[in-house]
């Protein structure tokens, strides 16, 4: 443990806590979900929020991130070292928070379908909403909320990301229709399936037979994510249309 050093005076600074919040997302039955709790306590009490809470004093930002993640979906911190998760950014106007002053590192999450959440911490409730469905949400966790979903948006066209919402082996179809739910546009199929299948690293084939998918076409090939990490081209939005929409 650090000490301070002589003449210093830590005293002499206005205390202020730091905070996680979290953007989870998922896709559910075709549409983009945010993982969001129901507050139990004051503030907000009743109001729906991103899932989060205050970092340790011997945890790092990450660390209280993945915690919290662990602690809303049931699972264990080990499972969810696997989900995708990155820093968004941090967030510390000075009235964020009414408690105190509350400086809030904010993460973004990709995660696979997975079953009702199970809350902890100060939630009441925790469930899967749809995105553009969720109201005004407690704290600043709308700007949050939308400054998250431009950044997955942005994301999947110079990454591999898409393949974090699938399970471990899925088709090229489950994959297209993770970018057609995400960026709210339909893609030519044909088109598609060339370009991820040109991309080195993109996804890798599954050695087995094909798996059927409903309807009445021939089972689809399996695929599982491949090591690549960037898209070299990128697989950009198709021209002319909107890029999603600018509120999740």
């Amino acid at each position: 443990m650090s000490t301070a050093p002589e003449g210093y005076d830590p005293h002499a600074y206005t205390p202020f806590a730091v905070t996680v919040d979290l953007a989870v997302f998922t896709v559910r039955a075709g549409r983009l979900h945010v993982l969001l709790v129901e507050r139990g306590e004051a503030p907000y009490k009743g109001r729906w929020a991103l899932p989060g809470g205050f970092v340790l004093p011997r945890e790092s930002a990450e660390e209280a991130a993945r915690r919290e993640l662990a602690e809303e979906t049931g699972l264990t911190q080990r499972s969810v070292r696997a989900f995708h998760l990155e820093q968004l950014r941090t967030y510390s106007d000075p009235d964020r928070d009414p408690r105190m002053r509350v400086v809030s590192v904010a993460y973004a999450a990709l995660v696979p379908d997975l079953p009702e959440p199970k809350g902890g911490g100060d939630a009441a409730h925790a469930r899967w909403w749809e995105t553009g469905g969720t109201g005004p949400l407690a704290f600043d966790h709308d700007r949050i909320l939308t400054d998250a979903y431009g950044r997955v948006g942005a994301r999947l066209e110079y990454t591999c990301l898409a393949t974090a919402f699938c399970p471990p082996e899925f088709t090229l179809g489950e994959l297209q229709r993770v970018y057609e739910t995400v960026w709210g546009v339909e893609l030519d199929r044909p088109n598609f399936r060339r370009k991820v299948l040109a991309t080195p690293g993109f996804v890798q084939a599954v050695e087995g037979p094909p798996r059927r998918t409903g309807g009445r076409g021939k089972p689809a090939a399996l695929y599982r994510a491949g090591a690549a990490t960037a898209l070299h081209p990128p697989l950009l939005r198709p021209e002319g249309r909107p890029e999603g929409r600018t509120t999740p």
